[in-house]
């Protein structure tokens, strides 16, 4: 198969990517094809970074250590784990291509678990045609770094599959996708920096981590100085979360596997949670069982204002993030807006927070922003360290009625989002869209953070002029008076009337 000479854009791949698709399409379900494009993906992407890097030393030293020493390759392909194997075959492919993803486990151990999870071996729903099908597509493509038009084209091509899927997958796509606008979005109101340690305690495909890398890059600083963490309960979306990591170049982060309520893996040698200068998340909302019970007797102390009710976990996932934040840290997380008035013990929490000074913001999103559910989400930002000004004070954004409409999803524009963040750095009242709130006001509300109390965003009735809107009725009756004489003289004509 010929290979492209001049470099793979970002368009390319993409389409690439979503031709995959279509050759998956009707053999299995569209929410598990993330699972073996990304797995193919991944596979050709491993083996044409170690050809190029043992092709280079062959053609530099003129010897072929390249294609057996281990020290030489980030990540070593053994034989059977190689395109040039895989492609000679004719049947029995899945067996061979799970056989594959088990020896680069052996062979790299940051690679353990990743690739496990991926099973081609099903002859009904990968049937040996299919899977020569797909792979002869994928022999199309050259993700060796050289022939790569930008250094992060893999992540951003797996970016837009994870798109694709949310979009095609429905509700199942939400589990694991936040929109990319909403993320940057928290990702300017947290400020990440260089030097940092960040954490997503429900990775997801770890799109919140990598924005804010890319955000750090933007700001001139570097990446290679940031230390980012992540836990992921579900198994093939904390693979995903890996390859998305390693596809980026970013190979040597720590993202566990678990329940972050239930068993938190994010630890230090004491045993004790890790802290953290930023905290980033998007916890499913509302979760039912969140681990209510295992809560009850936490050894880490995460809890302290309290249990969140058996039905709803949301402030089970924002007392962990404030239990991981350390004497400086900020955390911006997506929260459905029932958190901010709920009752019972929902409230004693909130009051607990609000009472310890940790809330900078609430910010109110439009309706329709995420994948699989249309109910309106707010952004909290929680600061340990906030300025002296800000103190004993909460800001409120209501955003709802700024946003661009689609055709499955209302969308975050850059205005929108500059809009939102120079609010919250100007730290001031904007009529009809936001206001700084004292304590003490909140407190006389009895601790409710619904932002319609703080934020009146109510149109003013129009003041009638009531002598002007006679005068004009007056005019309009006169009017009448004249086209019906007119009328009636033309009846009269044609002989109607008198």
């Amino acid at each position: 198969m010929e290979l492209t000479t001049q470099k793979l854009t970002l368009q390319q791949l993409e389409s690439h990517l979503w031709e995959s698709a279509n050759i998956l399409r009707g053999s299995i379900d569209s929410s598990d094809y993330k699972n073996y494009i990304f797995g193919l993906l991944f596979l050709k992407r491993l083996n044409d970074v170690f050809v190029e890097t043992a092709e280079r030393i062959e053609r530099e030293e003129g010897e072929d250590y390249g294609w057996y020493d281990r020290d030489e390759h980030q990540f070593f392909v053994p034989e059977r784990a190689r395109w040039s194997y895989i492609t000679s075959l004719t049947q029995d492919i899945g067996a061979a291509i799970n056989k594959a993803f088990e020896e680069l486990e052996e062979e790299n151990p940051s690679l353990e678990g990743v690739l496990a999870s991926i099973d081609f071996n099903d002859k009904e729903k990968l049937p040996d045609k299919l899977l020569m099908q797909l792979l002869q597509h994928f022999s199309k493509i050259d993700l060796r770094n050289e022939n790569l038009s930008d250094p992060d084209i893999l992540g951003r091509a797996y970016e837009y599959l994870i798109k694709q899927f949310a979009d095609d997958a429905g509700k199942k796509g939400g589990e694991f996708y936040t929109p990319s606008q909403v993320v940057r979005l928290i990702v300017k109101l947290i400020k990440p920096e260089e030097g940092m340690r960040i954490c997503d305690p429900t990775v997801g495909s770890a799109g919140m981590l990598i924005q804010a890398v890319d955000y750090i890059k933007e700001k001139g600083g570097n990446p290679r100085n940031l230390t980012l963490h992540g836990q992921e309960k579900n198994l093939n979306t904390w693979a995903i979360a890996k390859m998305n990591l390693l596809l980026h170049g970013l190979s040597d982060h720590r993202i566990e596997k678990g329940d972050t309520i239930r068993e938190p893996k994010l630890l230090d040698e004491n045993g004790e949670l890790l802290l953290y200068d930023r905290v980033i998340a998007n916890p499913p909302f509302s979760l039912k069982n969140w681990g209510r019970e295992e809560a009850e007797a936490d050894p880490y102390g995460r809890f302290r204002f309290g249990l969140p009710p058996k039905n709803a976990g949301d402030y089970a996932f924002v007392q962990h993030m404030i239990a991981t934040l350390n004497h400086r840290g900020i955390a911006g997380v997506v929260m459905p807006h029932g958190v901010l008035f709920r009752g019972g013990a929902e409230a004693k929490i909130r009051q607990g927070i609000l009472e310890e000074d940790l809330l900078e913001a609430v910010i109110g999103l439009p309706a329709n922003l995420f994948y699989g559910t249309g109910i309106p989400a707010c952004i909290l930002i929680l600061n340990r360290n906030k300025a002296p000004e800000r103190k004993k004070h909460v800001l409120f954004i209501d955003a709802s009625c700024d946003y661009q409409e689609g055709k499955n999803q209302n969308i975050l524009r850059d205005q929108d989002i500059d809009k939102i963040v120079s609010a919250f750095e100007k730290w001031e009242e904007q009529d009809k869209y936001c206001r700084v709130v004292s304590l003490e006001e909140i407190k006389e509300n009895d601790y409710n953070l619904n932002i319609a109390r703080y934020v009146d965003t109510t149109e003013e009735e129009e003041q009638i002029d009531i002598a002007e809107a006679l005068r004009q009725l007056r005019q309009l009756e006169e009017e009448r008076e004249k086209i019906e004489k007119v009328m009636y003289g033309y009846l009269k004509e044609l002989g109607y009337g008198e």
